[in-house]
């Protein structure tokens, strides 16, 4: 423990273990430590389902009914990855892909009026939709061949819109769009939780539909992943990559101090000793004197034994209630899990609605989705904080990563690990660093 380290990380959340993996790869010397006696912080799996319970402070235990402890791994924190996302982009280029086992999510759902829709994001599908009339079709299908084709390095493709400086709104006003299909536009396909993008440039709308549309070529049902046996296994897979590269472990492991010399982090002190270091990367947990409240996300884990209604039986989907649709200012969003994933005993399904608290009352704030999934089994009601560093960094050497948000998906997680790299190393993140080097020991043998 006496050592010196050019990074310590503490806490073992995805964001820590992906950073850590991304440090050792890089040759620096890797020290990662966490309080708890397992991975993942705020985004492991439970398991087995009695430690939920716990966890939750539920008198009983699991009724029988619910089948056996073990065949449950239950996220805490509810996300997809998008097939042609940068988290998947950096499990392949770091090979963690064969520690891992992913499924498709075999649909994508948005709510209006009370009902739930398919997501139309083909030419296809939108003239199938019921969620237009026949005119509205039309025009959202040339929106969409325009979105296909828009190319920000040529002109040509811009039909009169200025990337940089043509707002969303007008963009959708130049094709005529209503408001529902505007709806599920920003926040079904290009996964807005809020409305404030309408007065933004449009190209970063258009480049998360582009992401959308290319995440659902690649599989068709849907542009989502799961890993089977839950999102407690992504830190884990990263963890076991920087020990490949010499990073050293130390979960169960007690913080007492970060030990500070003329305002900057010098070492971590645990159990009477200090190990030392140039840099330090944390969850906002580590530093609460450093961070600051930006607001709160309830979290509802619901088991059920049957699929939600009207979701053609899928065993997995995600379902979008824009905010306009239940007068919101952000979105309620439902990740539904099942057996199919080995994450719940026979028969048994995971849904977990997620949204950013705006009241006084969250529980109250979810109600139109829990009411989309009854019957229920029995819930788990979480409110979270969440917390923003109040330094970049730069001058102490300390780096908090950003809490979990409300989204279902990794692309926010993955721009704070992009945006902690650069503060770290001063250069911008390059998907290729992370590449394992051609001969590389892989911890087995290459046959």
């Amino acid at each position: 423990m006496d050592e010196e380290y050019d990074v310590i990380v503490l806490g073992t959340g995805l964001t820590e273990c992906i950073l850590s993996g991304i440090m050792s790869v890089n040759g620096k010397k890797v020290l990662h430590m966490d309080r708890n006696p397992y991975y993942g912080g705020e985004s492991s799996s439970i398991t087995p389902l009695e430690e939920l319970y716990k966890r939750f402070d539920l008198p009983d235990s699991p009724p029988d009914c619910m089948g056996r402890g073990r065949d449950w791994n239950v996220d805490l924190i509810p996300k997809f990855l998008m097939a042609n996302g940068q988290l998947v982009k950096m499990l392949l280029y770091t090979e963690v892909t064969r520690y891992l086992d992913f499924k498709v999510v075999e649909g994508s759902f948005v709510y209006k009026g009370g009902k739930i829709y398919k997501v139309p994001s083909t030419e296809a599908e939108a003239l199938a939709s019921n969620l237009m009339g026949m005119f509205e079709k039309r025009r959202f299908r040339k929106f969409l061949v325009f979105v296909a084709n828009f190319d920000e390095n040529d002109p040509k493709t811009f039909e009169g819109v200025d990337p940089k400086s043509t707002t969303m709104g007008e963009v959708y006003k130049k094709f005529d769009l209503g408001q529902d299909v505007m709806d599920f536009t920003g926040h079904a396909l290009a996964l807005y939780r809020t409305d404030d993008y309408l007065e933004q440039p449009c190209l970063e709308t258009i480049n998360r539909i582009k992401l959308y549309s290319e995440s659902l070529a690649r599989y068709g049902k849907s542009p989502y992943l799961y890993p089977l046996y839950g999102l407690g296994e992504l830190p884990q897979g990263f963890a076991r990559l920087s020990a490949i590269y010499g990073g050293t472990y130390m979960l169960n492991k007690p913080v007492e101090e970060i030990v500070m010399e003329g305002g900057h982090v010098v070492g971590v002190k645990s159990e009477g000793e200090v190990a030392r270091c140039k840099q330090l990367i944390c969850d906002p947990s580590y530093i609460p004197e450093r961070v600051q409240k930006v607001g709160q996300v309830i979290r509802v884990i619901c088991i059920l034994s049957h699929p939600i209604e009207n979701t053609n039986e899928a065993n997995s989907c995600q379902i979008i209630i824009p905010q306009n649709q239940v007068n919101r200012s952000s979105d309620i969003y439902v990740c539904m899990i099942s057996y199919a994933h080995n994450v719940a005993a026979q028969g048994k399904y995971i849904a977990i609605v997620s949204t950013t608290v705006e009241t006084d009352s969250p529980e109250a704030e979810v109600e139109p989705a829990l009411d989309l999934l009854k019957p229920i089994d029995q819930k788990f009601v979480s409110i979270s904080d969440l917390y923003e560093p109040t330094d970049d960094g730069t001058e102490s050497q300390i780096f908090a990563s950003g809490a979990y948000d409300a989204t279902t998906h990794f692309e926010t997680t993955c721009n704070d690990i992009k945006d902690i790299y650069k503060r770290m190393t001063g250069t911008d993140f390059d998907f290729e660093n992370m590449k394992r080097k051609q001969n590389d020991v892989f911890g087995e043998d290459e046959q």
